[in-house]
């Protein structure tokens, strides 16, 4: 892979770059390298004249007809249709609400009703915490009737079997940013007959995706990341069509029922995804994220990895001589393997990224030793990470190996 071998070549490539205009689209400081988009992605200007308009023109106009008025009733529904090609899916088959823990709370639930006589869900050891923390909840509230077992990545294909119901796995690594072979998985859990749930956070909006080629059964994921949608932004789900008669969530509640304003003492199940919606939707955070998802009307996902790959070989390229430092590489070498973050090995981790941080470069840490770079391909530059690898190193050079620092809430 040819990559530029200055600055200028950085800048002359930046030049070319299909994405040069897109970055506009993007409310950002100039004087910051922003590395996190795949914790927080940066804000659109559409998402702030959405916003705005939703508040004074729609809210502060037509008040409550604007459920009715301005098709609020119907944005989970839309949003969905507008992330199903981003997923390699159909329009009827996802659904924006909730969030990420709900969501696989819903499908999870609804996966266990229809199990048989089988008992275990089965997960990856160091899967994203929260992901294991529902399964383990529910678990529990079956009164231990099943089991969530979590083993490494290595043994998961080899420990699908006919005892497990439901093969829960995220996309790509939180952490490392390895990725799963989605297909193999997918086409493994069913030989053993059993679902598979795939989290996507850290993937929609990096990398194509092919759930219905796979034919994957369930997938949830967030819209804060890659997609920009805002702090807390809604998540989605998607249900292959197949499935959707089937299964009904545990979690059952009004905006999911098929008459809601008949107001009936019983709950009975909306069809298709609608039955997957939960209480009212925060209509402030959908028009963020109805903003930001207009942007990926003319993007093509193909251009999106390229570009991913090509940043992340650079950025991996400028840091390799910063090793001997105690600096290591996390993520796997080969860029197939990787998703859209970098992630690198510190001792001093969180003190690391917080010299970082106060020279204007903002990642992440993840403990124990983790510090995370996002490549978001819509909005950074490559002398952006060229720039931002000379700051590392420069940090590095003067990180004390006693210094230690208060770690904040959020890391």
């Amino acid at each position: 892979m040819t990559l530029p071998t200055t600055l200028e070549e950085c800048k002359h490539w930046d030049e070319r770059d299909p994405f040069a205009q897109t970055r506009a689209q993007f409310k950002l400081n100039p004087q910051l390298i922003y590395l996190d988009g795949n914790s927080l992605g940066a804000l659109t200007h559409a998402s702030v004249e959405r916003t705005r308009a939703m508040i004074e023109d729609e809210w502060g106009h037509d008040l409550i007809r604007s459920w009715n008025t301005h098709g609020w009733f119907d944005m989970p529904q839309r949003l969905g249709a507008k992330i199903a090609p981003l997923i390699g899916a159909a329009a009827d088959e996802v659904l924006v609400a909730d969030s990420t823990s709900v969501n696989i709370f819903k499908i999870a639930s609804a996966a266990l009703m229809q199990r048989g006589t089988r008992h275990r869900i089965l997960t990856e050891l160091g899967n994203f915490p929260s992901d294991n923390y529902v399964l383990q909840g529910l678990a529990q509230l079956s009164g231990n009737a099943i089991e969530v077992l979590a083993v490494p990545r290595s043994e998961i294909a080899a420990r699908i079997d006919a005892s497990t119901f439901l093969v829960a796995l995220t996309d790509v690594h939180y952490k490392t940013a390895e990725l799963h072979d989605m297909r193999e998985l997918t086409q493994q859990a069913h030989s053993q007959g059993a679902k598979i749930l795939w989290d996507l956070s850290h993937s929609v909006g990096a990398r194509q995706l092919h759930l219905n080629s796979i034919k994957a059964d369930f997938a949830v994921g967030c819209t804060y990341k890659y997609l920009n949608g805002g702090p807390g932004s809604p998540a989605f789900l998607y249900v292959r069509r197949d499935l959707q008669t089937s299964h009904c969530p545990g979690l059952t509640a009004w905006m999911g029922h098929e008459a809601p304003f008949e107001f009936t003492e019983d709950y009975q199940p909306a069809p298709g995804m609608a039955r997957f919606r939960g209480g009212t939707p925060s209509m402030l955070s959908f028009a963020a994220l109805d903003g930001a998802l207009d942007l990926w009307d003319d993007i093509d996902l193909r251009e999106v990895r390229s570009k991913c790959e090509n940043l992340s070989e650079l950025f991996i390229a400028r840091t390799a001589n910063l090793t001997g430092n105690g600096l290591s590489l996390a993520s796997p070498r080969e860029s197939w393997k990787r998703g859209s973050h970098v992630a690198l090995r510190h001792p001093q981790g969180y003190e690391l990224m917080q010299a970082l941080i106060a020279r204007g470069v903002i990642g992440d840490f993840r403990a124990p030793d983790i510090i995370r770079f996002a490549i978001t391909p819509l909005y950074l530059r490559y002398a952006d990470i060229w720039k931002a690898a000379d700051i590392l190193g420069e940090a590095l050079a003067h990180l004390s190996p006693t210094e230690h620092v208060a770690r904040n809430p959020v890391t």
